[in-house]
């Protein structure tokens, strides 16, 4: 059975990567380590078909070790023994081992000798934040480098290099690709070049031939032949938290079009908790005090998304990251409780002045317990100047009012005013 386009084309060296090229373009860390001869054990980590089996088939090509692949999820500790064997007999063999973040204690303390020693070259996969899924005592003996989605320009090239081979790629067929259905296998494949390539594969095989005796790829064929992958979207993976991260930086730097993008990404998940707790963060950290009304507006369109659901969600979560977006901005309410917070941590807190102290209970008076508070609503303006931070604070001041929207404008005013007010 013939194996898929996508793997014959591997790269047989370094030479033939696409992409990557701040890892093994000329010069960079990997071109080096094959140019010397001095490899040592790493991990990859990117999306699905960006290059990381690529690139260790790559590395064993170029230096002529003898190349392994294992996954660490559902390969035994036999099967690692066996690898180690072969590597204690040749010297040297490089060994993939996909899925490395599912890797067990015991395929781990069975691994760490090996690596130690350099018989085996671990090139670890995986579609993870190694530092948040890898145990510390592989990642301590291994480098860790990220592979990106490859650009649209690198996909045509791969693409290219399939269409022209025709020792294992498409080059012996009679095929005639039409420019757009060959855009849309490099744009419409989210960077995953495997994904293109068994999409032209099938295209090109299962498209009869035309009266000229060729075989013509539309971009109707092209639509129909790409198996649009889905989302990409982990809600406990590291791309979920990034594009959440995006999402709100987006919002804070005011870009509608890029907070709308990453909204859509969250919406495309079905990932509708996510959005909900992070609007309303996002409202009441970067929004505040600039605008309460958005604030508002956005609980109330992340309730009313709840009651709608999807597909009908998007239409008030849409509107509310619009207004959050063009948004006047303001911290100053996260500022001024987090120098709060750091105070009571530091030991700041200071006793409760005895005016302010609970004297609702039998014996309170004796204790001298609330005797001298002043009521603020038995004074004009609803206010009296006495002391309600403890002696070590007085004079402290927390909130610093931002000017950017009306109602914090008439808050520092009525601020600096009671500021001004006092003895």
């Amino acid at each position: 059975m013939e194996k898929p386009l996508a793997y014959r084309m591997r790269p047989r060296n370094i030479q033939e990567v696409v992409g990557q090229n701040h890892l093994v373009g000329p010069g960079k860390i990997i071109w080096r380590m094959v140019e010397a001869k001095l490899l040592s054990s790493m991990i990859l980590y990117g999306p699905p078909g960006t290059g990381k089996t690529s690139i260790a088939s790559a590395i064993a090509g170029s230096t002529q070790y003898a190349f392994r692949t294992l996954n660490a999820a559902t390969d035994s500790k036999k099967d690692l023994q066996i690898v180690a064997e072969e590597a204690k007999l040749s010297g040297r063999v490089i060994l993939l081992l996909d899925e490395i973040h599912r890797l067990d204690k015991t395929k781990q303390d069975f691994l760490l000798p090996h690596l130690e020693s350099g018989r085996i070259v671990l090139i670890g996969a995986t579609t993870e934040n190694p530092y948040l899924s890898i145990n510390p005592a592989i990642r301590s003996r291994t480098q860790i480098f990220e592979v990106y989605p490859l650009t649209p320009e690198e996909m045509m090239t791969g693409l290219q290099n399939a269409l022209t081979d025709s020792e294992r790629g498409l080059g012996s067929l009679p095929l005639v690709v039409d420019p757009a259905a060959l855009q849309h296998f490099a744009a419409a494949s989210n960077g995953d070049l495997r994904s293109a390539l068994n999409a032209l594969e099938l295209a090109a095989k299962s498209t009869p031939k035309a009266k000229d005796d060729k075989i013509h790829v539309t971009l109707q064929i092209a639509e129909e032949s790409l198996q649009k992958k889905a989302f990409s979207h982990d809600k406990d993976g590291d791309a979920h938290y990034d594009v959440v991260s995006a999402l709100q930086k987006s919002i804070r730097g005011s870009d509608v079009d890029a907070a709308l993008h990453y909204l859509a990404r969250l919406l495309v998940a079905g990932d509708l908790p996510s959005i909900f707790r992070r609007l309303m963060v996002i409202a009441y950290e970067d929004i505040g005090l600039a605008n309460p009304g958005a604030c508002e507006r956005t609980v109330l369109a992340c309730d009313c998304a709840q009651r709608l659901g999807l597909p009908e969600a998007r239409i008030p979560l849409s509107d509310a990251v619009i207004d959050l977006c063009l948004s006047p901005k303001s911290n100053s309410g996260v500022l001024a409780i987090d120098a709060a917070m750091t105070d009571v941590k530091d030991g700041k807190g200071g006793t409760v002045p005895l005016h302010l102290k609970d004297a609702h209970y039998q014996g309170a008076k004796a204790l001298g317990r609330g005797l001298t508070y002043q009521y603020p609503h038995d004074f004009p303006d609803y206010w009296v100047d006495q002391q309600y931070l403890p002696d070590s604070l007085v004079g402290t001041h927390y909130y610093q009012a931002k000017t950017s929207g009306k109602y914090e404008q008439a808050l520092k005013k009525r601020y600096d005013d009671l500021q001004q007010r006092k003895k």
